[in-house]
């Protein structure tokens, strides 16, 4: 871990900001679905002289000159992610997921073009048409949900029934907050029947395909993939944006440089190389597998223990809990509360949820990271207990606080990659 001598003599409340914040990941757990741990190699390439090169263009059509070394890493990262994803073309400047779907969606619509994603109540992503976003003055967004809360089931007839009517010119899959697997097969037969272009945002999943445990959409010939590359993936905060043909790849291109974004984040691009490098092991595969392994164990012990998830269970990485059911509390009481005792995950909205964005009905949780410090099955039904007993103590202080060192002393014994205590 670097010493950080520097940043200490020259800007000590940064310095003491971030030993905060080292002291705060080691004795605590992060059950937040969408983070994680990267590794010290991938830490240490995100503080290097990569920072100092613009690198506007791509590799051998760079705007300017020095490019030796970027060119390589770029390449490498290129070539290793189309290996990881079975992707004829990729991308790896975009500077985040956000900024990877609004490249994807110039590249492949006009202007006024009909989209259809899945509703954000159900699980979908604010950039899956949520009114909030810029992209609803551009684009007109269509909406498919679960047919079932208790099984997860997406409706595919109602789907396919306003894809007949509106004649979307993209079908999105993909998800934020939805804890079974998508048919990709089903929806690319909708799309294929009304002409639309077919397009996965997997950013939660994208670890988990890469490492053979979640299905690929290229493989039931999705045409186009956008991700970010921490999360699941356990790489740098970034985006990238794959597709199945080459053809296609290049108005990506186009549209993410000059179409959308200055120059890539070179330390990034060289720390997303070594991430994907790091997925290519067989260990990502086995790390992969155990993230879902630990997910469907702490579901199942949670629902033995009388606690409602929505969807009755997970095939990924994520649950939500509807602590209206299970407790009478709301999702921001639950995230307040378990905050406390250091378990930090997020409230979230569950589908057809009365209650309000900032107090919604239920809360997200997930395994990525505490996996990657080690921890399985007895682990999880271990911090499934720790919340359970939060929940029965929350008017007791003095037991609350008793609580939080038991959850220090508990993570003291799997390390954080990158941090020595």
């Amino acid at each position: 871990m670097p010493t950080y001598t520097s940043l200490q003599t020259e800007d000590p409340a940064i310095y003491e900001a971030l030993v905060g914040e080292m002291k705060r990941q080691t004795e605590g757990v992060e059950m937040i679905a969408s983070e994680n741990y990267v590794s010290p190699a991938v830490l240490e390439c995100m503080g290097t002289v990569f920072n100092n090169k613009y690198s506007e263009g791509y590799p051998g059509k760079r705007y300017y000159a020095g490019q030796e070394f970027t060119d390589a890493v770029e390449n490498l990262a290129i070539e290793r992610a189309k290996q990881l994803f079975d992707a004829a073309h990729a991308n790896v400047q975009p500077h985040a997921g956000a900024p990877a779907n609004v490249a994807m969606y110039f590249a492949l619509l006009e202007p006024g073009d009909t989209v259809m994603g899945m509703d954000l109540s159900h699980g979908g992503h604010l950039t899956h048409g949520h009114p909030v976003t810029y992209l609803t003055k551009i684009f007109k967004f269509i909406r498919y949900k679960m047919k079932d809360i208790e099984t997860g089931e997406i409706d595919y007839d109602e789907m396919r029934q306003v894809a007949l009517k509106e004649k979307p010119k993209m079908i999105l899959a993909g998800f934020s907050a939805y804890p079974r697997e998508l048919n990709y097969a089903k929806m690319k037969a909708i799309a294929d029947e009304v002409g639309a272009v077919t397009v996965a945002d997997m950013a939660h999943i994208a670890g988990l395909i890469a490492g053979k445990v979640l299905r690929n959409p290229f493989h039931d010939g999705f045409d186009v993939i956008t991700t970010t590359t921490h999360k699941t993936l356990r790489g740098p905060r970034g985006g990238m944006i794959l597709t199945r043909e080459a053809e296609l790849g290049k108005k990506i291109d186009k549209s993410v440089f000059p179409g959308f974004q200055g120059g890539p984040i070179m330390q990034m691009v060289a720390a997303k190389a070594v991430a994907f490098g790091e997925a290519l092991k067989p260990e990502f595969r086995q790390y992969a597998k155990q993230v879902v392994v630990n997910s469907k164990h702490l579901a199942a012990y949670l629902m033995v223990k009388g606690v409602k998830l929505v969807t009755n269970g997970t095939d990924n990485h994520l649950m939500l809990i509807d602590c209206v059911k299970s407790w009478n509390l709301g999702g921001n009481e639950i995230e307040t509360l378990f905050d406390r005792i250091g378990i930090t995950l997020n409230k979230n909205m569950i589908a057809n949820d009365t209650r309000k964005p900032m107090d919604p009905s239920g809360v997200r949780l997930g395994t990525p990271a505490i996996t990657t410090r080690g921890m399985k099955e007895k682990e999880m039904e271990k911090l499934a207990d720790f919340m359970l007993t939060a929940v029965a103590s929350r008017a007791d202080e003095t037991a609350l606080l008793k609580l939080h060192e038991e959850v220090k002393t508990f993570c003291r014994k799997f390390p954080v990659p990158g941090i020595t205590t």
